[in-house]
């Protein structure tokens, strides 16, 4: 893979997705229809979808490519692919609350080792570089051209006074009992693949998620926390969290700064 064409190429179907995605956003009124596994789904999901999937598949034709949108007709077999969820906190976007992500990964031998997540209403960028270090590019965004940025990194967290964040809307008494296992400061919710931004900032120090998930949804946030130098395993042994299972789903999963001193479930 050329990563110094990758990074580009995700960043600006990014930004058209979100431009897209903030048009309808900003409308008056827009469909909300609901998928075969009850979850919603909107024209401004299916556009993003449209456009990233187009630009993936001309730019890089012989990787495989995974999106949520199409995941029904997706088999995986391979270990490289890409991977899109083109509006990740639907529920948000709906709510229109702001909390609400383009997400575009590469997943190599099951790892997320490139990505990018933007945020439009929140005016936030995050993607890794070639050399698959994570930045944040502080604005105003150009299609063609990549502005100031600055390198993350995660926190040099103290565990007698953790910050964390959690689902907005998924929380639940499961993740509540897992937070008040540690010493905790502070505790905020956030929508979308922002959770694993703020841990990859060091706004946060720890995101548990006791709920489903599927490997579109963490591929992009999980590649940037990577490369700011953070952590994302499994909830039940703390393996690694793996990508290219068979159905696309993810076991519960924690992400966070290596300094945190993590619980058992």
């Amino acid at each position: 893979m050329d990563y110094s064409a990758l990074t580009p190429v995700m960043r600006k179907l990014a930004l058209e997705a979100g431009a897209k995605i903030m048009e309808i956003y900003n409308s008056d009124d827009f469909e909300v229809k609901v998928k075969s596994d009850e979850s919603p789904v909107t024209v401004a999901d299916e556009a993003a979808d449209e456009l990233i999937s187009a630009g993936l598949r001309a730019s890089f034709p012989d990787i495989a490519l995974v999106t949520e949108e199409q995941s029904d007709s997706h088999t995986q077999n391979v270990s490289t692919f890409l991977i899109v969820d083109p509006l990740d906190g639907t529920k948000e976007f709906i709510k229109r609350r702001g909390d609400f992500t383009v997400n575009i990964a590469l997943v190599e031998d099951g790892v997320p080792t490139r990505g990018v997540v933007y945020a439009p209403a929140r005016d936030r960028m995050f993607f890794t570089l070639e050399d698959g270090s994570t930045v944040e590019e502080t604005g105003p965004f150009s299609l063609d051209t990549i502005g100031e940025t600055n390198p993350i990194k995660v926190a040099d967290s103290d565990n007698d006074k953790l910050l964390v964040v959690a689902s907005k809307s998924h929380r639940d008494q499961a993740t509540d009992d897992y937070i008040n296992k540690y010493a905790v400061a502070d505790s905020k919710s956030a929508g979308s693949s922002l959770k694993f931004c703020l841990v990859a900032t060091g706004e946060a120090d720890l995101y548990p998620r006791l709920g489903r998930t599927m490997e579109w949804d963490t591929a992009a946030g999980h590649a940037v926390l990577l490369g700011a130098g953070g952590k994302v395993v499994r909830f039940d042994d703390h393996s690694d969290l793996a990508y290219g299972k068979e159905d696309f789903a993810n076991p519960f999963f924690i992400a966070y700064s290596p300094k945190v001193a993590l619980k058992d479930a």
